[in-house]
């Protein structure tokens, strides 16, 4: 176990919790005999336990897979290769992943600018691309012979372009105002309140309001490459509606089960990695008595480094 700073609030787990937390783990056994994935964590390989969930029963799928990036993850490593190599590795799985989605169903699909024109062209072999949301990812010192790396891109895609679900008012950010405009010496599309003034805007597909997990966020864990709950958020309230089912493949430290629990959605999460489920786990166990998520309160999303009035 690392040594920790007393104030550093990353995720650990005591050896007294790991049997706890691995009776409440699926497996592909489960699975077979009968176990709804709804809800649960499924620790196993992820084409092995997607074969095992019902085509067309879930509403949003968030797909956060390796990167083509040479990137140990727990006990194992995912070695950068070749483009055609990389994209034939996307199509082992996509298909697979994509025939879960309900007719109605939205995917977002994370990824870098070195693997984005490859998740461009593998996904637009299932569903139809919508958009790309680029989003800053500040963290990091820079490189020294390149352009430092800030910024990850999303597509949004969905089976059906006339027949999805998109929720804009769920996702609208609230944002000062630095020059606030009057008509008849009231507000005008700002509101003025004791926190300062501020102005609802609709989201665009650049966002520059989303903080990495660091050590002094609850939310941290050691994962190499975690979502911000935030960002997560946002996509689950556009995309899907309260009591919809989430599916996760690539689940990782359990973000976007966790978010969906916090914010009323059913939940499958799918991750190779047992210590990364465990964290899963735990995590969910956590959002029982704090379902909060930084940056979003009293139903907005604020700009970062702003204090909204809980």
């Amino acid at each position: 176990m690392k040594n920790r700073a007393a104030n550093n609030r990353t995720l650990t787990l005591q050896p007294d919790e790991v049997t706890s937390l691995q009776q409440e783990l699926l497996s592909v056994s489960d699975l077979r005999a009968g176990h709804s994935p709804i809800d649960h964590v499924i620790h196993a390989d992820m084409t092995e336990a997607l074969s095992l969930i019902a085509d067309e029963s879930v509403d949003l799928i968030i797909l956060d897979p390796p990167y083509n990036l040479t990137r140990t993850f727990g006990d194992s490593t995912f070695n950068a290769r070749k483009e055609s190599a990389y994209e034939e590795y996307l199509r082992s799985w996509m298909h697979l992943v994509c025939k879960k989605l309900k007719p109605s169903g939205s995917l977002y699909l994370c990824g870098d600018w070195k693997c984005c024109a490859s998740l461009q062209r593998v996904l637009s072999e299932e569903l139809t691309i919508l958009n790309r949301i680029t989003w800053q990812r500040e963290k990091g010192r820079g490189a020294t012979n390149n352009w430092k790396n800030g910024m990850e891109d999303i597509w949004f895609a969905v089976k059906n372009p006339k027949d999805y679900y998109f929720n804009v008012e769920a996702v609208k950010m609230k944002r000062r105002v630095i020059a606030p405009y009057r008509e008849n010496g009231q507000p005008k599309d700002w509101q003025e309140t004791s926190d300062g003034n501020f102005r609802l805007t609709h989201p665009s597909n650049f966002w520059d309001d989303i903080s990495i997990p660091f050590w002094s966020m609850p939310e941290n864990t050691d994962h190499p490459t975690q979502k911000p709950e935030k960002l997560i958020a946002k996509l689950l309230l556009a995309s899907s509606r309260p009591g919809d089912v989430v599916l996760d493949p690539f689940l990782g430290s359990g973000t976007t089960c966790v978010v969906a629990k916090k914010l009323g959605r059913h939940f499958c999460g799918i991750e190779a990695e047992q210590e990364y489920c465990l964290w899963a786990i735990k995590r969910l166990h956590l959002a029982d008595t704090d379902n909060s998520i930084q940056g979003y309160a009293n139903g907005v999303f604020w700009e970062r480094n702003t204090k909204p009035n809980y």
